[in-house]
């Protein structure tokens, strides 16, 4: 069992794991709000306020697959921000089944692994098709503040069906108390909503 460990960053560190598919477990983090929200592709060059800045990783995946293939070499950029939301690996419905799951047991390690460093990490929770709710809320955090992004959801009724009861189900399973929203937030949801907080990132404010 031991030279296993060697494998998948495993050798790093060994989360505990739940479910059916042993999927690592993260913390709940509470939320005090920041000013700023940048995108990880900022990270290294960014020269605000980092205590009041939280990190997310709302990009193409290519843009930071370097965490997972070199963990340690970010932790010291990481741990600048006040928040880093876990990354939100793709789960596009076109994805094998088997490569959903991996891209979700990834963002696990890495959020439960930053969080063993001290980084206050914030769940980002995604879902795929009605299947996915199997295992896509294993090793998220009852309670606490979570992280969505609508991007990419809206773009014709069937997408927004899946979007609307993959967030009713999250709501159902993880009984967030807050929720950091990415992109627009749709009417049934509400801008209004306490418990919603909206962010963009720290570019948007430079464009016109």
């Amino acid at each position: 069992m031991q030279e296993r460990k060697t494998m998948e960053n495993l050798h790093k560190f060994y989360p505990d794991v739940v479910g059916k598919y042993d999927i690592p477990a993260i913390e709940p983090c509470g939320y005090d709000s920041v000013k700023n929200w940048i995108s990880f592709n900022y990270a290294k060059s960014y020269k605000g306020e980092f205590e009041s800045t939280g990190l997310h990783f709302f990009l193409d995946d290519y843009q930071f697959f370097r965490v997972w293939r070199e963990p340690d070499k970010y932790i010291n950029i990481l741990k600048k921000f006040k928040y880093v939301l876990s990354p939100d690996f793709s789960l596009y419905t076109d994805y094998p089944k088997v490569m959903q799951m991996y891209n979700h047991y990834r963002k696990h390690w890495l959020a439960a692994y930053w969080q063993s460093l001290g980084i206050n990490v914030i769940p980002t929770i995604a879902w795929s098709d009605y299947d996915s709710y199997e295992w896509c809320f294993d090793g998220e955090p009852i309670g606490g503040t979570v992280a969505i992004s609508s991007v990419g959801c809206m773009k014709n009724r069937d997408a927004k069906r899946l979007f609307l009861d993959g967030y009713n189900e999250m709501l159902k399973n993880l009984k967030p108390e807050k929720i950091i929203f990415y992109g627009n937030v749709p009417d049934w949801i509400g801008k209004n909503n306490d418990s919603v907080v909206v962010i963009g990132s720290y570019q948007d404010k430079f464009r016109v």
